[in-house]
């Protein structure tokens, strides 16, 4: 036992797993990346991490009890929270088709390159962003509490020291897969640079996802 882990290997191996599955945080910073470069992909995971870490708290401080004895507040999260990813994906299949009617770029003859990939109306928020959908799924702090909780020795003095760093275990792995994403999305970016339609289709095929996730946290359930 560590710190009052009972199987911390088994941990590492269930958070990297986890991490790996793909879900709306991941795909928003690699959609977010290869949009709008390497420093916006970043600030969208600073986004993620400090949303993972309120609903870790959360998840410790005994509101997943909460959420489990008032469904009225678990379905109000839900579904404010399934209407935020579908608003995100509409947004971004209002993009792709602004990108779609612009068609393919064709290089400069005299500078020798394409000209830059055609940015949606409006600046992006990614922090912004990344946090509202980090925070607006209760499953997630009710995942926590049950992932967490099955590492942590009842009876060991100091509990909170071993959230605390079954926490920092959670997050260290998330910035390492996030990361990947990240500079995979920036590489991309070169390709939409010259494929206007490439990336229409990419960011319409992104955004149909994020409806799906919105429909899928809306018919989720306490159970």
């Amino acid at each position: 036992m560590f710190y009052g882990i009972t199987d911390l290997t088994t941990f590492i191996l269930g958070t990297v797993f986890i991490v790996l599955l793909p879900g709306p945080n991941s795909l928003y910073v690699m959609a977010t990346a290869s949009r709008w470069g390497v420093a916006a992909g970043y600030r969208g995971a600073c986004g993620i991490f400090v949303g993972d870490t309120i609903l870790m708290l959360l998840a410790v401080t005994g509101t997943a009890s909460l959420l489990r004895a008032t469904p009225e507040l678990f379905m109000a999260i839900k579904y404010a929270g399934a209407a935020y990813l579908a608003w995100v994906g509409f947004n971004l299949l209002r993009g792709a088709l602004a990108t779609w009617r612009r068609g393919d770029a064709t290089p400069d003859s005299t500078a020798g390159t394409a000209p830059d990939y055609p940015k949606v109306r409006g600046t992006p928020h990614p922090f912004r962003t990344a946090l509202i959908i980090s925070l607006m799924n209760p499953k997630a702090i009710l995942f926590f509490v049950s992932f967490f909780i099955q590492f942590v020795d009842p009876g060991y003095a100091h509990p909170g020291l071993s959230f605390l760093m079954l926490g920092v275990i959670v997050q260290v792995c998330s910035v390492i897969h996030l990361s990947v994403l990240i500079f995979a999305g920036a590489r991309l970016a070169a390709q939409f640079r010259r494929h206007h339609r490439v990336a229409a289709g990419a960011t319409a095929g992104v955004g149909g996802l994020f409806i799906g996730f919105g429909a899928k946290l809306a018919t989720a359930t306490l159970g």
